[in-house]
C-alpha cells in the first residue's frame, strides 16, 4: 500500500485519455516540445504524487464534480509506478526527437501512447499490472 491517499480511478484513466491524444499527435506530427511537455506531466505524477500532477488537478476541477461520487478507490502506488514507466519512455522519446534520432523518438513514443491507449479504451493499466507482478515475484522482507 501507498504513503499516499488513495485515489478515484476514474481520475488515472481521464489521465490516460488525455496522454492518449497528446502522444498520438506527436507521433502524427513529430512536435517533441509537446512531448517534452508530456514528460514533465509523467514526471509530476511519478516523482511529486498523483495529486499535483496536471492532468489530476484538471479532473479533481472540470470532471468530477459533474460526475457522481463514487465509494471505489485504488492504491496510488502503481499508478505512481506506471507514471514512472511513463516517464521513461517519453524521456527517450523526447531525447530521440531532440537529437535527430527519429527513429528513436517515434519508438519510445508509440510504447508510450501504446499504453496510455490500453488504459484509456480498456481501463488496463499496463504499468500497474507490472508493478503488481514485480511486488509478487519480489523476495518477501522478513525480519
Amino acid at each position: 500500500m501507498s504513503a499516499e491517499p488513495p485515489v478515484d480511478p476514474r481520475g488515472p484513466r481521464f489521465a490516460a485519455i488525455v496522454t492518449t491524444v497528446v502522444l498520438a499527435v506527436v507521433l502524427a506530427t513529430g512536435w517533441w516540445p509537446l512531448l517534452a511537455a508530456q514528460t514533465v506531466v509523467f514526471a509530476i505524477g511519478a516523482f511529486v504524487g498523483l495529486r499535483p500532477a496536471p492532468y489530476s488537478v484538471l479532473y479533481r476541477r472540470l470532471v468530477a464534480p459533474r460526475l457522481g461520487p463514487t465509494s471505489e478507490r485504488e492504491d496510488a502506488a502503481p499508478l505512481r509506478f506506471a507514471q514512472t514507466v511513463g516517464f521513461v519512455f517519453a524521456l527517450v522519446g523526447t531525447i530521440g526527437y531532440a537529437t535527430g534520432i527519429a527513429g528513436l523518438g517515434i519508438v519510445a513514443t508509440a510504447f508510450a501512447l501504446f499504453a496510455a491507449f490500453l488504459n484509456a479504451a480498456f481501463n488496463f493499466c499496463l504499468g500497474c499490472e507490472v508493478y503488481l507482478l514485480m511486488r509478487r515475484f519480489a523476495p518477501s522482507r522478513q525480519a
